[in-house]
């Protein structure tokens, strides 16, 4: 007897096989026929049930969210939908779910809303919605890995307790031992953080960047997957408190060469989840399609997801500076009739995603790698240009969701990386460790990051970042 998947089972070609499935059952119609879903495709598999041969008391147990053991026949199916079914000989009850029970959870049959189902993250993954979201989710980590294992790259596990800030911004987790109700004292009053576990004050990491680049300058090209952290006390659908960034780092490439990876790895693994998620791409594009509908015009997607992940394959990304990308947004018809609710009009202004989204899908129609911008908003460690006012940094801008990727060529100069920290008050002694890569064998290196979940949320078309990581943590929730 061959023990199979759902998946499986639905795309054999063999019928009258003897086979063994479990699974956990969706519904149980008429005693007689069982939508069985194991997690490993979005479609059930119908089970047939001879009734009258079965006992009464086992059918009794047969319920929605049951975990069953299901002996039997693949044959042609009678019914629409799929083209076998199971004709079962015998049903094995795994687990039990008490009827009156599943009734309060998202476990019955019935649409729920996204809120309702965050409430029950722990069980939501068995709804088609989740299910779907999770194997692409899955997907796109698999194609990650496999794009840089191909050309080259070894993979860095960057430190989660760190004692630097990577973004200088300061919203950073504490990782501390001591006592918060009595903790140590220095003669000042101050805390005194020799004393904690690691002999001075730590956080939780917002970037392995900083990290990464010293395994570039001694392996080449790297990269890092991992977790970090934010501590920024933001509830918006794009924000996360924990969430995942994917940061290669390559020793010897400049800025032109970081947009060519980066294109072509976003191409890459966009490419892999449309060749290989097809189904779940489908039945996400028809929910996003239903979703729309009650969407005022101006909220809605800009295009089907299957075409808009093609938009992102099939186009090449135009590159345009900074600078010409602030002109074409200060004489572009919505900021001069001030639709945008952030105005262009100036040079040096920090673009938001109204205007980003304008760029790629009104104005070039195409994604968009803007390069070049003002030193005064972007970090400290980006290579200063010769005009002494910008950085070479790129963003990456798709429709439907603005910058997905930022990065730049790093700053290699000792001197000028000295003058850049002491302008923004990071100590040197803080990164002594980061600066003695520029005395030892400094080199031009670049890089760049992206979020995970930002990435999942534009495979997925799902229009809050909480659906698309397992266990959301977000302020005021920690809940699982």
């Amino acid at each position: 007897m061959i023990t199979s998947n759902v998946a499986q089972l639905l795309s054999q070609e063999l019928k009258h096989t003897d086979i063994e499935v479990k699974g956990w059952v969706r519904t149980f119609r008429a005693n007689r026929f069982i939508a069985l879903n194991d997690g490993s495709c979005l479609q059930n598999i119908q089970c047939v049930v001879d009734f009258e041969s079965m006992d009464e008391a086992l059918l009794k147990r047969i319920t929605t969210g049951a975990a069953v053991h299901i002996k039997g026949g693949l044959v042609e199916s009678q019914g629409k939908g799929q083209s076998v079914e199971v004709q079962v000989s015998s049903i094995e009850i795994l687990g039990d779910a008490d009827p009156e029970d599943v009734s309060k959870t998202i476990l019955q049959p019935k649409r729920h809303s996204l809120e309702f189902l965050r409430e029950q993250a722990h069980l939501r993954t068995r709804t088609n919605t989740f299910s779907a979201v999770m194997r692409l989710r899955s997907s796109l980590s698999f194609a990650i890995h496999s794009y840089f294992n191909k050309n080259g790259f070894y993979y860095m596990h960057a430190p989660i307790v760190t004692g630097s800030d990577a973004e200088g911004a300061g919203e950073m987790f504490r990782v501390t031992t001591l006592d918060a109700k009595n903790p140590p004292l220095t003669e000042d009053g101050a805390v005194d953080y020799s004393k904690d576990f690691f002999g001075k004050e730590t956080n939780l990491t917002v970037s392995g960047q900083l990290e990464a680049e010293t395994y570039a300058m001694a392996l080449g090209k790297v990269y890092t997957f991992g977790p970090t952290f934010r501590a920024e006390n933001s509830n918006t659908s794009r924000h996360l408190s924990e969430f995942w960034m994917i940061e290669p780092e390559v020793a010897f490439m400049d800025l032109a060469g970081n947009m060519d990876l980066a294109e072509d790895f976003m191409k890459s693994v966009i490419s892999y989840v449309l060749e290989h998620n097809k189904e779940d791409l489908a039945f996400l594009e028809q929910r996003l399609e239903q979703e729309d509908k009650s969407k005022p015009q101006n909220e809605r997607a800009p295009m089907p997801l299957t075409e808009k992940l093609r938009f992102i394959v099939d186009n090449n990304f135009k590159r345009v500076s900074y600078t010409e990308a602030i002109e074409i947004l200060r004489n572009c018809k919505p900021n001069k009739k001030k639709k945008f609710k952030y105005l262009i009009d100036e040079w040096g202004a920090d673009l938001q995603s109204e205007h980003e989204r304008f760029l790629v899908e009104q104005h070039f129609k195409c994604p968009v790698i803007l390069f070049d911008y003002p030193a005064k908003i972007k970090a400290f460690y980006m290579r200063l240009n010769e005009d002494g006012k910008t950085v070479r940094a790129m963003d990456i801008l798709f429709p439907g969701i603005g910058e997905i990727v930022g990065g730049s060529q790093r700053e290699e100069r000792l001197d000028v990386l000295k003058e850049k920290m002491a302008e923004l008050d990071i100590p040197e002694e803080d990164l002594w460790w980061y600066l003695d890569l520029r005395k030892y064998g400094t080199a031009v290196h670049s890089g760049f990051g992206l979020g995970f979940e930002r990435l999942v949320m534009f495979a997925t078309g799902m229009g809050n970042i909480r659906d698309v990581i397992p266990y959301p943590r977000t302020p005021l929730n920690a809940e699982f």
